[in-house]
């Protein structure tokens, strides 16, 4: 069948370079309209219930965690000089478009009751510009009576100050963040460099918006270099343009159709669809470098090009088949999850990893085609002489030493097992950032001096209309306040009753002392807190206030900053709140929810990893199933599986010893890890079955024959594959370097397993030296 399909091929090999064209041409004009998801909550599934309930939360309150923070830490804030550049900056701040506002110290208000209607009006503290230090320190004054921003807009102990930037949650969003938050730098860099200040910058708006982008532009540069590496060594190996530039067609081809598949069906490019591109070349190098092994190797026994390119087809096509359909078995499986980020990303690699096939199929053997047939220098590197030991070297341990490949292997995996032992999965809102990373440190400062950015919303929702406003829930909230800043990971919750509080204080003339919640809520007051909503006034402390209580007064939130304490610690965290607030909220009364973006993202992390798990697994199982079917013997089914097993066993021990954390940017690690290991199998074991007939069905002329024509493809494969991914090691991201060289490394190990493991498994659990025909 497959030779027939060989002349087929070549028959009609302008036909299928023109539908080629055409289909890539086709996939070309939809990948260029491919676009960036900037939506962090589709990891998680839609019935979740953390999902659900942070719907919830948005849609009654609005956007969490679209603030970016600003922090000064000086001695001379106060001084007139810069205390009129703070306002001037506040002020150009709020010019740039997707600004929705700004909170800072020069803008602050005080509250007061208004003479003329009696009423609690806003009123500013501040009057900059300065001309007199004087009046600003009197102004001081009466900021610092204030209890209400300590530890909000300031730390008295260390003279940090904050200002936070309220962005349009579409804008953040959307592919015009970079723009919102690139605009907002340039304003902060003119005031540094025009001041000598250093300002920290930091929030979950602008943490994401870098590492975005630092991502997808280090991801991208990756990428070409692993390519042109990979190129490099291509050329060393065949010392041919043509066929190192066929090559990169094949890969060029896979990646566009991928990207159109993307935009086919009507998904965007995220964190983990982002990686196929990798995945393609990982596929398409191994389809192309076997293929033109095969042919240079048939030419050389046979020199005519046709018959060398029909057998190079008859014997690969079946091997590259199977190799694609496990590793298309291996990434589809995510499509069964319920997380719409991980079915993305199942369906399209699945999809395009078989695309790749069929253009490896059609486009080597015709290009080849018309190409002129391999000259000696073409095909030197059959005739390695390093290589040549190597395999001699083999085919010695498989037949002499096999005590020995079994002892190491059996020491190197139990060291393996021990440091599995040792892997955490945690993972971090600031993962992979180098501790050194201005990202980093200046997340830490606000932590240091503010207890973190971090947002956690609790919602106490009163079951009844008007009902959080009633003098008991505010007592209640406060006596779960004051249990939630108690702790060391926390920043001091706000929430309607520190208004209240701030309101008693304006209430009462401004006595530091008043700033307390009352027994009772005194009629005036209540007046004058129902005529401050949103729409009185444009103070930035009111349009603060009036986003605590949703509209009917039944639902209100305590938001609270808190340290990125990692997924490990965040559960334990929450559950003593959650038991806190139990022990505070009369369950009959009062429905208490944690939520916020940090939750659904952390449970995003952790549903991530828990789906790639799952579905090694699952992928696992499938390909144990399809290697049975495809060769119909138990005994090369067992043979099969240790060598897979074996080199994610030792990946898993060496990120245990080495103490790198399973998470999102680590984990799919396996599952490429995996991919490789199944190609190398599947290639070794059916050149072993092809060349069974040849050899009178003796296994050891078998094993010979099949070590030295399949050894030296895997081999130059593998060193190829580990040039395109060793590169990766060079970046200043935890996951991106763990990808380089834990895929290097299980390179390394797939390779030794299947050249040496494998062929003394067969040779053992053959030991009478013949096969049934």
């Amino acid at each position: 069948m497959w030779y027939s399909l060989g002349k087929k091929i070549l028959k009609n090999r302008l036909a299928a370079l023109l539908t080629l064209l055409v289909l890539t041409s086709i996939m070309g004009y939809y990948a260029a309209q491919v676009k960036l998801s900037y939506d962090f909550t589709r990891a998680v599934p839609t019935d979740n219930p953390k999902y659900v309930d942070y719907q919830n939360f948005l849609q009654k309150f609005g956007a969490d965690g679209n603030t970016i923070v600003l922090g000064i830490e000086s001695n001379s804030f106060f001084s007139k000089e810069l205390f009129n550049k703070v306002s001037d900056l506040h002020k150009e701040l709020k010019t740039v478009s997707g600004v929705t506002g700004v909170l800072s110290i020069p803008e602050t208000v005080t509250l007061g009751t208004d003479s003329a209607t009696g009423k609690l009006a806003p009123q500013k503290i501040f009057h900059h510009p300065y001309a007199n230090q004087a009046l600003l320190d009197s102004d001081r004054a009466v900021f610092e009576s204030l209890p209400f921003y300590k530890t909000l807009l300031y730390n008295p102990e260390t003279h940090a100050y904050l200002m936070g930037v309220s962005v349009n949650k579409d804008t953040i969003n959307s592919k015009s963040r970079t723009r919102l938050v690139n605009d907002i730098v340039a304003k902060v860099t003119a005031f540094e460099k025009a001041n000598q200040i250093t300002i920290f910058q930091s929030g979950m708006p602008y943490i994401r918006t870098v590492m975005g982008n630092r991502i997808k532009e280090e991801m991208n540069i990756f990428l070409l270099a692993s390519v042109l590496l990979s190129a490099l060594t291509l050329f060393l190996f065949f010392r041919s343009i043509s066929a190192v530039l066929m090559s990169l067609a094949v890969v060029l081809m896979g990646v566009v159709w991928s990207l159109g598949t993307i935009v086919l069906f009507g998904y965007k490019i995220t964190l983990l669809t982002a990686l196929i591109p990798i995945l393609v070349v990982v596929i398409g190098i191994p389809n192309c470098i076997y293929f033109l092994n095969k042919y240079h190797t048939t030419y050389r026994e046979l020199p005519d090009k046709n018959k060398a390119l029909i057998t190079m087809v008859g014997r690969m096509g079946i091997v590259t088949l199977f190799c694609n359909i496990a590793a298309a078995i291996g990434f589809a499986v995510f499509a069964f999850t319920k997380s719409a980020l991980l079915k993305e990303f199942g369906l399209v690699a699945g999809i395009n990893i078989m695309a790749l096939f069929f253009i490896s199929l059609l486009f080597i053997p015709a290009v080849l085609s018309y190409l002129p047939a391999p000259l000696p220098k073409h095909t030197r590197y059959l005739d390695n002489k390093f290589l040549e030991k190597v395999l001699v070297r083999i085919e010695k341990w498989t037949f002499k030493k096999a005590n020995w490949v079994y002892g190491i292997t059996a020491i190197v995996t139990i060291i393996a097992v021990l440091g599995i032992f040792r892997i955490k999965s945690e993972g971090f809102i600031v993962d992979d950032l180098p501790k050194k990373d201005k990202l980093y440190t200046d997340l830490k400062w606000f932590e240091t001096q503010f207890q973190g950015l971090m947002p956690l919303e609790i919602i106490i929702d009163a079951k009844k209309s008007r009902g959080a406003l009633k003098m008991e829930t505010m007592l209640d909230i406060e006596e779960f306040s004051d249990y939630a800043k108690s702790k060391s990971e926390m920043a001091r919750p706000l929430s309607i009753v520190e208004a209240l509080k701030f309101a008693n204080q304006g209430f009462y003339g401004g006595d530091s002392a008043s700033y307390v919640l009352p027994l009772e809520i005194p009629a005036s007051l209540s007046t004058a807190l129902r005529s401050s909503n949103k729409n009185n006034g444009n103070s930035e402390f009111i349009k603060l206030i009036s986003q605590f209580v949703d509209s009917n007064q039944q639902r209100t939130r305590i938001s609270v900053n808190m340290k990125d304490i990692g997924s490990l610690k965040l559960p334990v965290l929450i559950a003593d709140l959650e038991k806190k607030s139990a022990s505070i909220f009369d369950s009959t009364k009062y429905h208490v929810t944690f939520t916020g973006s940090s939750v659904t993202f952390l449970e995003g992390s952790a549903f991530i990893i828990k789906g790639l798990k799952e579905s090694i697994f699952w992928a696992f199982l499938l390909i144990t199933l399809c290697m049975l079917y495809l060769f119909r013997s138990f005994k090369i089914l067992v043979c099969s599986l240790i060598p897979n097993l074996i080199p994610l066993v030792i990946t898993a021990g060496t990120m245990g010893w080495a103490g790198v954390s399973l998470k999102p940017s680590t984990v799919l690690v396996f599952s490429v890890a995996l991919g490789i290991a199944i190609d190398v199998t599947i290639r070794f074991l059916i050149n072993y079955k092809q060349e069974l007939p040849h050899m009178n069905f003796k296994v050891a002329p078998t094993l010979v024959q099949t070590i030295r024509h399949t050894g030296i493809s895997i081999i130059y494969t593998s060193l190829v594959l580990i040039a395109g991914f060793i590169i990766f090691c060079g970046s200043d991201f935890g996951g991106t370097f763990a990808l380089g060289w834990l895929t290097s490394l299980t390179l390394v190990v797939g390779t030794l397993t299947n050249l040496v493991l494998l062929p003394v498994l067969i040779n053992s659990f053959y030991s009478k030296g013949t096969v049934k025909k």
